[in-house]
């Protein structure tokens, strides 16, 4: 389930793809099916070795191939081991929302980025997400949890003083904005309660199959109802 589009990022064959905050690397393994160089950086070292053994599972059944060069790495968002301008494209997909110093880690984002390219920011959308945290305080008060809730010119306005420019932004995931709600109201580890296996089923389907109801009905509720606000960014060519 992928939250950037990579037609709007622009990831083509060759690219040297930055994936921060991959967690279990959704949006690092579709770029490397797209021919690009990827490094996928997370702060969780557990999820630095799924994504290793992933990358591993998809050049042996042959999804990659052997010259696809793909990574993870273990890193802080504020000292990104990298150097200036080292990549063409950026996505920081559900991160900055859970990191203190929110600019400091923009920042690092604009250097590494080369001047002329592209980054995907996505973060839990205003309206869903003070939703979630009236409901619950589960949802947010706990270790490593999210820390604010951003509006679109807040995010935009912190982006642009690090030197980016926005070009682009939508809105993702409106199916899954009922579902946390009805989590946070019965318990967000809850995974007992009837209505939400009944939900879960319904989204790892829609997931698996891609049908056509839920696409569309999908695309209809983004614009409302979508948990995910993406912002399309571009570094200016001095």
């Amino acid at each position: 389930m992928l939250t950037a589009r990579y037609d709007v990022l622009g990831v083509d064959p060759g690219d040297a793809v930055l994936d921060l905050g991959c967690g279990f690397g959704r949006h690092a393994f579709e770029a490397a099916r797209r021919g690009a160089r990827v490094v996928a950086l997370d702060a969780g070292r557990d999820e630095v070795l799924a994504v290793r053994a992933t990358f591993a599972a998809m050049l042996e059944v042959g999804e990659l191939t052997a010259d696809t060069l793909a990574v993870a790495v273990q890193g802080d968002a504020l000292a990104l081991p990298f150097a200036d301008e080292a990549f063409d494209r950026v996505i920081c997909s559900e991160v900055l929302e859970h990191i203190a110093n929110d600019v400091g880690a923009m920042a690092e984002l604009a250097r590494v980025l080369r001047p002329g390219g592209t980054m995907a920011i996505t973060v839990p959308r205003r309206g869903p997400e003070r939703v979630n945290w009236a409901l619950s305080k589960e949802y947010h008060e706990v270790p490593g949890g999210h820390i604010r809730i951003y509006s679109r010119s807040v995010l935009q306005d912190r982006l642009t003083a690090v030197g980016l420019r926005v070009t682009s932004h939508h809105y993702a995931h409106a199916l899954h904005s009922p579902y946390w709600w009805l989590k946070c109201l019965v318990g967000t580890t809850n995974e007992k309660n009837f209505l939400v296996r009944q939900y879960h089923r319904l989204l790892v389907w829609d997931i698996m199959k891609h049908p056509a109801l839920t696409t569309y009905l999908e695309a209809f509720l983004n614009p409302v109802l979508g948990k995910s606000l993406v912002v399309y960014l571009e570094k200016p060519i001095a």
